[in-house]
C-alpha cells in the first residue's frame, strides 16, 4: 500500500509541476508565478538618496525613468552612471517633460511644456536626445520609455508609433494586471502608488502571484521630494516583501521584462 501511495503522490507532484510550466505566464516571468517591476519617475534626489540604497541592500533592480532636463542628472551624472553599472534601468521620461494642458486639471503644465502644441516630430525627435544624453551615461543602447502624464497622443497623432523601433517598450498609467499575452508594449499597465499602504502593494503582488500576471509600480517621491509621495516605511515593507518572496517573483528592471514579452509574443 504505501508503494502505491507513493506512486499516487508522485505522479500527482508530476502533474502539478508540468501544469505549472505549461502556464504561459509562468514560463514568460522566468518560470516564477509572476513579474514584478518597480519605476520612480522624474530623475530627483530622493531616487539617488533613499530609494538606489534601498533597492541595493536587497540585490532589487529597479527602472528609473529620467527626464534629461532635470538638474539632478547634470549634478549628479556620475551616481546615475553608478546606478546603471549595479543594474538598474535609467529609461527615458522625455528630454523636458511636456504634458497635454488642453486637458482637464492641467493647468499647472507651463506655456512651453505644453505637448498639445508640440508636433509629433518636435516630441520624437526630444526623446531621441534623451535616448543619446542616456547612453552617454550608461553606455547602452535598449531602454524603455514612460509617457510623461501618460498623454499618448497629440491632436490625433500617436506619437510613440515613430518611436516603436527605439525602445522595448513604454510604460503608461494605466492600473491593471496582465498576462504575457495581454501585454500592450506601447502602453503596459502601471499602478501609481501616492500614499498608499504597505498592506495595499503587498496586496497588489499576491493577486499578481495568484494570476501569474505582469504588476508594475510606478513611484516619484520616496519618503518625499516630490508632491506625489509614499513614505519610506511603506516602500520598504514592499521590497522586504518581494525580497522574501524572491523565488516565487520575478523582480526586474521594465527593459528586461519587456523584452521577454516581446520574444514571447513574437513580434
Amino acid at each position: 500500500m504505501k508503494f502505491k501511495n507513493t506512486i499516487l503522490i508522485t505522479l500527482l507532484l508530476t502533474a502539478t509541476y508540468a501544469a505549472k510550466a505549461q502556464q504561459p505566464g509562468v514560463k514568460v516571468w522566468n518560470n516564477k508565478q509572476c513579474a514584478v517591476v518597480l519605476t520612480y519617475d522624474d530623475a530627483i534626489d530622493i531616487d539617488l538618496d533613499n530609494v538606489i540604497p534601498a533597492l541595493d541592500s536587497l540585490n532589487l533592480k529597479g527602472t528609473f525613468y529620467i527626464i534629461g532636463s532635470s538638474p539632478v542628472v547634470e549634478k549628479r551624472m556620475a551616481a546615475w552612471r553608478a546606478a546603471a553599472n549595479e543594474g538598474h534601468e535609467l529609461g527615458n521620461h522625455s528630454l523636458f517633460h511636456p504634458c497635454d494642458a488642453s486637458l482637464p486639471g492641467r493647468s499647472w503644465v507651463p506655456a512651453d511644456g505644453d505637448l498639445s502644441k508640440y508636433t509629433a516630430t518636435r516630441a520624437v525627435n526630444e526623446i531621441r536626445i534623451n535616448n543619446t544624453l542616456l547612453k552617454a551615461i550608461d553606455g547602452k543602447s535598449t531602454r524603455t520609455f514612460a509617457y510623461p502624464c501618460g498623454d499618448l497622443k497629440i491632436g490625433d497623432k500617436y506619437f510613440y508609433d515613430d518611436l516603436k523601433n527605439d525602445f522595448a517598450g513604454a510604460r503608461g498609467v494605466t492600473g491593471g494586471l496582465q498576462t504575457a499575452d495581454e501585454v500592450k508594449l506601447d502602453n503596459i499597465d502601471c499602478y501609481a502608488i501616492s500614499d498608499k499602504s504597505a498592506d495595499y502593494m503587498i496586496d497588489l503582488v499576491k493577486k499578481a502571484m495568484q494570476s501569474h500576471t505582469l504588476l508594475v509600480f510606478l513611484f516619484h517621491g520616496v519618503g518625499g521630494g516630490h508632491t506625489i509621495n509614499e513614505s519610506l516605511s511603506a516602500h520598504s515593507q514592499l521590497l522586504h516583501f518581494l525580497k522574501a518572496n524572491e523565488k516565487d517573483i520575478w523582480i526586474a528592471p521594465m527593459v528586461d521584462v519587456a523584452e521577454k514579452i516581446k520574444a514571447y509574443q513574437g513580434k
